[in-house]
C-alpha cells in the first residue's frame, strides 16, 4: 500500500511539473507577463527539486537497508513515519526484514556453538588434512593426544613416527587402519579412520584417531590371566597328589629300611629309592610354590587410590631398598620436577613395583664401576605424570625387551617371570602403562606413565 502511494505521489508531481512547464512556455511567448513567467519558473524549479529530494530519500533508505543486510548490521532502524508518502510502511518493512535476518543469524550462530561444543567434547580425537598440506585440530581430545607439540602442517605429524605420518597421508576415505603413535618416549596403538567432506568447494580429509592401547592391554592381560588361571588349576590338581604320595613314599621307605637292617643290599637299594622319592617330593614342593606365585597375577585386588606425594614415595622406597648400596658401590639419584608433584594411585602397589625395579637394577649393576640408578618424576607434554627409573648398566637386548613384560618369561636362573608382568598389570589397573627402552648413554630405562 505504501509503495502505491509513493507511485501516485511521484506521478502527481511529474504531471504537475509538466503542466507548469506548459504554462511557463505559454507565458514566455506572451509579452508583458514577466512577473508571472518568473513565478512559474520558480515553481517549476521547486517542483523539480521536490521530485529529486523525494526520489533521493527513497534511494538513500533502500541503500542503507541493503548495506545493513550486506554487513549484518542489525542495529539499523527505519522510522520514516514523519516523512509521509508511504515512507512509514517502507521503514517498517525494512526493519522487519532486518529483524528476521537477525533471528535467522542468531539461530545459526546458536546451532554452530552447539555443534562446536559437541565436537569439542567428543572423546575421539579429530583432525582435518587440507589439500594445501594444512592440518586443523578440531577438539580437546586431539589436543590432549598431541600434547604441546605444534601441529599445523602434515609434515609436523612426523614427530609422532614416520609410520604414523605415512598412514595418515595414505589413508583413503572410508578406510580404517591400525597404526603406531610415538610420543614422550612411549608407543601406543591407534585405530585411524578417514572420511572426505567438501567445504566451500574444497575437499578435506577428516581423520579420527582412537587410542585402543588400553583396550589391547586389557584384552591381552585378561587372556594371560585366563591362561594362568587354567594352567595353575590343572597343574595344582595334578601335582598335589604327586607331592602327597611322594611324602608318603618317603615315610614307607624309611619304615621298610628300618625292618631290613640285616640285609645291606636291600638297605642300599631302599636308600636309592628314598633319594629318588625325596627328589620327586622336593621338586613337587618347588613346583607348587612356583605355581602359587603365578596366582598373584589372577588375584590382584582393585587399586585403592589416594593422593601421593612423589618425593615422599621416593624417600620411602630408597630407605627400604638402597641401604646396602653404598657398600656395593652403587648410588641412586632422585629428582622430582616440580618438587610438589603428586599422583593419585595405590601407594602400596606403586611402592612395591618400584622396590622390585630397584632390586632388578641392583642385580644388573652389581660389579660395575660407577654404577648409578636415576629415579625421576615429571609431567610430560600431554599432562601425564611420568616416573622413570634408569641405570647405566648393560641394558636389555632388543629381542628380550619385547618379551620382558610377558608372564613366565625370565632371564634369571632363579626367576619366576612374575615381577615385571605384575608391574604391567598394576599399571593397567591404574589406567596407565609401563615401557622399556634404552637410556641415552647406555643402560635400561623403565617408564611408568599414569
Amino acid at each position: 500500500m505504501g509503495f502505491k502511494k509513493f507511485s501516485l505521489l511521484l506521478a502527481g508531481r511529474l504531471v504537475l511539473i509538466m503542466l507548469m512547464l506548459i504554462l511557463l512556455t505559454y507565458l514566455i511567448t506572451m509579452p508583458g507577463f514577466h512577473a508571472a513567467t518568473l513565478l512559474a519558473a520558480l515553481i517549476v524549479a521547486f517542483l523539480t527539486y521536490e521530485v529529486f529530494r523525494f526520489v533521493s530519500k527513497t534511494n538513500a533508505e533502500i541503500s542503507r537497508f541493503l548495506e545493513a543486510a550486506r554487513y549484518a548490521d542489525f542495529s539499523q532502524r527505519f522510522n520514516l513515519h514523519g516523512l509521509g508518502a508511504g515512507f512509514g510502511e517502507l521503514g517498517d518493512t525494512f526493519t522487519d526484514i532486518l529483524g528476521r535476518f537477525q533471528a535467522v543469524r542468531a539461530g545459526q550462530e546458536e546451532e554452530l556453538r552447539h555443534l562446536k561444543a559437541l565436537v569439542e567434547h567428543v572423546p575421539v580425537p579429530l583432525l582435518s588434512l587440507h589439500g594445501d598440506g594444512v592440518v586443523t585440530i578440531w577438539n580437546n581430545a586431539a589436543r590432549r593426544l598431541l600434547g604441546s607439540t605444534h601441529v599445523s602442517k602434515i609434515a609436523d605429524l612426523r614427530q609422532f613416527g614416520d609410520e604414523f605420518e605415512k598412514e595418515i597421508v595414505e589413508l583413503g576415505a572410508g578406510q580404517r587402519r591400525l597404526t603406531s603413535f610415538k610420543a614422550d618416549g612411549t608407543e601406543q596403538k591407534l585405530a585411524v579412520a578417514a572420511t572426505q567432506i567438501i567445504v566451500r568447494g574444497r575437499a578435506e580429509k577428516l581423520v579420527s584417531l582412537q587410542d585402543i592401547q588400553s583396550e589391547l592391554d586389557t584384552a591381552q592381560l585378561q587372556a594371560w590371566q585366563d591362561l594362568v588361571r587354567v594352567l595353575t588349576h590343572e597343574i595344582m590338581n595334578s601335582i598335589t597328589p604327586v607331592a602327597s604320595l611322594a611324602k608318603t613314599a618317603v615315610d614307607l621307605v624309611e619304615d621298610a629300611a628300618g625292618k631290613v637292617t640285616d640285609n645291606p643290599d636291600v638297605v642300599d637299594e631302599l636308600g636309592d629309592v628314598r633319594d629318588a622319592v625325596n627328589t620327586v617330593a622336593r621338586r613337587s614342593d618347588a613346583l607348587m610354590q612356583f605355581v602359587s606365585s603365578y596366582r598373584r597375577l589372577t588375584r590382584l585386588p582393585p587399586p585403592e587410590k589416594s593422593l601421593i606425594r612423589i618425593d615422599a614415595l621416593f624417600r620411602d622406597v630408597c630407605s627400604l631398598s638402597t641401604q646396602a648400596w653404598e657398600e656395593k658401590g652403587l648410588k641412586i639419584i632422585t629428582e622430582v620436577e616440580p618438587s610438589q608433584l603428586d599422583v593419585t594411585a595405590d601407594r602400596d602397589m606403586i611402592e612395591q613395583i618400584l622396590i622390585n625395579m630397584l632390586q632388578n637394577a641392583e642385580q644388573a649393576l652389581t660389579g660395575l664401576e660407577d654404577a648409578t640408578v636415576w629415579m625421576s618424576a615429571r609431567l610430560n607434554r600431554r599432562g601425564h605424570i611420568v616416573i622413570e627409573l634408569s641405570d647405566n648398566g648393560p641394558g636389555v637386548p632388543a629381542d628380550i625387551a619385547k618379551k620382558i613384560f610377558v608372564p613366565f618369561f625370565t632371564t634369571k636362573r632363579e626367576g619366576s617371570g612374575v615381577g615385571l608382568a605384575l608391574t604391567r598389570q598394576v599399571m593397567i589397573a591404574h589406567g596407565g602403562s609401563v615401557s622399556l627402552d634404552e637410556r641415552e648413554g647406555g643402560g635400561a630405562r623403565f617408564t611408568l606413565t599414569f
